[in-house]
């Protein structure tokens, strides 16, 4: 299987774990389907169906972005047991109650908040571990294979799912849902994780939340997928929100077939997740997007309009082609413009504006039918995602096609191996300026160049930057730029990119004095 799209599966440990979160993420849809399909008979009310959906995704808006900083501070392996141990506990006290009858609406929407709690604990250093897992050759491979396993387990879970509640009930699913996490466990446990070698000591939460905050803010291409993001899924969650009322009510269903909808969109996704590579080389990642986003949006309007249930099953493979298309392209995006040392945070934030919309759309297209009935709300959730293609036009994915975010070295004096020599490292804040002298033809030039030190200062972690002429010698540039301390100043020596690299090669390129451009360092006095 070597240079194969499959090559990672020879890795022993890789298949163990690939093969484990395949029955668990199956166990998670099988919860899902079951827990959708038991509100309906728990309420009839459109917001109460409508909020299992939120449930399920709120927990990734809240925890996801705490869960990337301890995914990148602590190690990995323990807390990943951690986050399995908490959803395999409320996964069985669920299906406890729900054997005695115990199960309220309320209980319902809380043990499917709880589970939220821990699949946003699980996902940031699930997607973060795996560099551990394979070799460097094989992580693009990787990262495929896992996007292919949870279209599989969107395939199998929801049919398995509602041939078990036609026949068993919901407790029978939940207790299925408790035992599919026993693998993850399993693996976990015996895996031994690599030790890291560190320079520097840990980073604290706070400011490693602050510092991973800094990055997505300053990091161009990140902030487009983001945005494009929310324009996608806070009008495509109707669809989840909205479709096991589309089947009971609309299509006259029951648990069986609302599971072989659901069924029809994993399968569309699997097709998806097979033939994306090769269009991917055929048209641009802008193209593709508004194709899927296009497709999507006809899928809503079909499941608003359409009474036959075989149509619509047929229909709903091309809405599950075109999700995992936009979510494929979504994800690369975010892995590809997030820095090794920050990845698991920026991708924790890339998952909070995911499920943040998700849950903040399900809320509204609830509120939404219960007013304006479920049809007019997914009209209403079509017409708007169509509208909001717009946003391609201004927030391009395919910006900075080129973008290298591989470790360099930094061009600072100080980039030394020993830790420990300089300043103590909680003294600060420190302030670095660079002095520049730039030729009077060049200066117009140099300050287009200069704006870009903004965002690789603000990504490595300064608080503030800014740039000042002397005005008693025309040319003579100072750039200047705060970190709080001594020891945040070592990281971002050690967070600089060969992006970063790049880009100050170009600022440096105008200096016309002596050698590199002066570097000085002050740390305040009181």
């Amino acid at each position: 299987m070597a240079n194969s799209s499959f090559s990672p599966l020879s890795n022993k440990l890789f298949r163990a774990l690939w093969l484990a979160t395949v029955a668990s993420n199956i166990g998670t849809w099988m919860h899902d389907v079951g827990a959708g399909w038991m509100m309906t008979s728990l309420s009839t009310d459109p917001f109460m169906v409508a909020l299992v959906q939120a449930a399920t995704s709120l927990p990734m808006f809240l925890f996801a972005l705490p869960s990337g900083v301890l995914a990148d501070i602590i190690d990995r392996r323990k807390y990943l047991l951690f986050a399995q141990f908490w959803m395999l506990i409320t996964a069985a006290v669920l299906s406890a109650l729900a054997f005695v009858g115990m199960v309220t609406p309320e209980i319902l929407l809380a043990a499917t908040f709880f589970l939220g709690v821990g699949a946003a604990m699980a996902a940031p250093p699930f997607q973060a571990i795996v560099p551990d897992l394979v070799a460097k050759e094989d992580l693009a491979a990787a990262v495929a294979l896992n996007s292919l396993g949870i279209n599989i387990s969107r395939a199998i879970g929801p049919a398995l799912a509602g041939i078990i509640l036609s026949f068993a009930g919901p407790a029978v699913v939940f207790t299925l849902n408790a035992l599919s996490v026993l693998g993850v466990v399993a693996v976990l446990y015996f895996w031994q994780s690599p030790k890291k070698v560190q320079r520097l000591p840990a980073e604290h939460f706070l400011p490693a939340v602050r510092a991973g905050l800094r990055y997505v803010h300053a990091a161009p291409v990140l902030r487009v997928v983001l945005i494009r993001a929310v324009a996608f899924f806070v009008f495509g969650s109707a669809a989840w929100a909205l479709l096991p009322l589309v089947a009971r009510n609309g299509l006259g269903l029951g648990a069986g077939g609302y599971g072989i909808l659901l069924a029809c969109i994993g399968l569309g996704a699997v097709a998806g997740a097979l033939v994306l590579p090769g269009l991917r080389k055929r048209y641009s990642n802008d193209a593709l997007a508004l194709g899927a986003t296009l497709i999507f949006a006809a899928s809503m309007l079909a499941l608003a309009m359409m009474k036959s249930a075989v149509l619509l099953g047929v229909i709903l493979l091309f809405s599950g082609f075109a999700w995992i298309a936009m979510l494929s392209i979504l994800n690369v995006g975010a892995q590809r413009s997030s820095a090794g040392w920050v990845k698991a945070r920026a991708l924790a934030v890339y998952l909070v504006v995911f499920f943040g919309s998700m849950a903040a759309g399900s809320a509204i297209w609830g509120q939404t039918a219960g007013r304006l009935g479920t049809s007019s709300a997914l009209i209403i959730a079509a017409v708007g995602m169509i509208l909001f293609c717009a946003t391609a036009l201004r927030w391009r994915l395919d910006l900075s096609p080129d973008l290298n975010l591989a470790p360099s070295r930094h061009l600072s004096k100080h980039g030394s191996s020993d830790a420990t020599a300089g300043p103590a490292h909680d003294s600060g804040p420190v302030m670095i300026t660079v002095e520049y002298l730039v030729a009077a033809d060049r200066q117009a030039e140099f300050k287009l160049a200069i704006r870009e030190m903004r965002r690789v200062r603000r990504r490595g972690g300064a608080l503030t930057w800014s740039v000042f002429e002397d005005t008693a010698q025309p040319g003579r540039y100072i750039e200047t730029f705060v970190v709080e301390s001594w020891l945040e100043h070592l990281r971002q020596e050690d967070r600089f990119t060969e992006n970063d690299k790049a880009i100050t090669l170009r600022a440096y390129g105008f200096h016309s004095g002596p050698g590199t451009p002066r570097i000085e360092h002050f740390i305040a006095a009181v």
